[in-house]
C-alpha cells in the first residue's frame, strides 16, 4: 500500500508523525504552487544600447528645438514672412545661437551613431535588429501576431538608417555650403537642400513614435523602460 508516494509496510500507520510530516510537507508544496505567482523574466538591454538611446533622445531633441529657432530666422515655407513658431518651442535666442547649439548637438548624435553602428557590426546585433528575408516572408504568410509585430518592427527600425542618413548629408550641405558645394548641387538648390532637411524632422518624430508603440505591443512597457533604465 502508498499513501502520497510514501510505502507503507503494514507495520506503520498513518497516524505515526513520519508519516503526517511528509503529508504536511506535500501539502505546502501542492498549495505554494498554486498561491504563488509566476513572475516572467522582465527584459534587459546592454549599457551600450541605453547609452546610445539617451544620447539620441537628447542630442534630437537640442537638435529640434534649435532647428526650429534656425527655421524662425527664415521660414522655410513662406520666406521670412512666413509661419513662425513660438519662442517657447525654440533653443537658442536668435539665428547664431540656434546655429552654435544645432551643430554642436549634431557632433554628439553623428558620433554617437558612428560608433553605436559598430558595437552592432562587431557583436553582430544587426541580425536581430534589422529586417531579413524572414520578416518579408512573415508579413506574407505569418498568422501570428506577435511574429507580425517584430517583423514590423525591425522593418521600421530599418527604414530609419536612410532617414537619418539623409538628415546629416542634408545638414552637412547647409553647414558647409562653401566646402562642399556639390551637395546643394545634388538637391538642385539652396532652398531645396532646406526643404528636404526640413522634411526629416517629421520623419524622424514619425519613427520616434511608432518605434515606442510596437516595442510596447512586442514587450509591453517593460521592454521600452529597459531602453533606457
Amino acid at each position: 500500500m502508498r499513501l502520497l508516494g510514501v510505502p507503507l509496510t503494514g507495520k506503520e500507520t498513518i497516524a505515526q508523525p513520519h508519516y503526517i510530516d511528509k503529508l504536511q510537507i506535500l501539502l505546502v508544496k501542492f498549495m505554494t504552487s498554486i498561491l504563488t505567482p509566476k513572475t516572467r523574466k522582465l527584459p534587459d538591454q546592454a549599457i551600450a544600447a541605453k547609452i546610445f538611446h539617451w544620447i539620441n533622445i537628447i542630442s534630437l531633441f537640442i537638435m529640434l528645438t534649435s532647428g526650429l529657432q534656425i527655421y524662425n530666422a527664415n521660414p522655410v515655407f513662406g520666406g521670412r514672412s512666413g509661419l513662425h513658431l513660438p519662442p517657447i518651442f525654440t533653443l537658442g535666442g536668435w539665428l547664431a545661437g540656434g546655429r552654435h547649439w544645432h551643430f554642436a548637438a549634431m557632433w554628439f548624435f553623428s558620433l554617437n551613431l558612428l560608433w553605436y553602428g559598430m558595437y552592432v557590426l562587431i557583436t553582430r546585433r544587426w541580425r536581430h535588429r534589422f529586417v531579413g528575408v524572414n520578416d518579408i516572408k512573415a508579413l506574407q504568410k505569418a498568422q501570428n501576431s506577435k511574429r507580425l509585430i517584430y517583423a514590423w518592427h525591425r522593418i521600421v527600425y530599418t527604414a530609419i538608417i536612410p532617414i537619418l542618413l539623409l538628415a546629416l548629408f542634408t545638414g552637412i550641405g547647409m553647414y558647409k555650403p562653401a566646402q562642399f558645394p556639390w551637395i546643394v548641387d545634388t538637391f538642385g538648390s539652396w532652398e531645396a537642400l532646406r526643404i528636404v532637411h526640413f522634411s526629416s524632422v517629421p520623419m524622424v518624430i514619425l519613427f520616434a513614435v511608432v518605434h515606442s508603440l510596437l516595442g510596447r505591443k512586442a514587450g509591453g512597457t517593460e521592454l521600452t523602460e529597459s531602453m533606457f533604465w
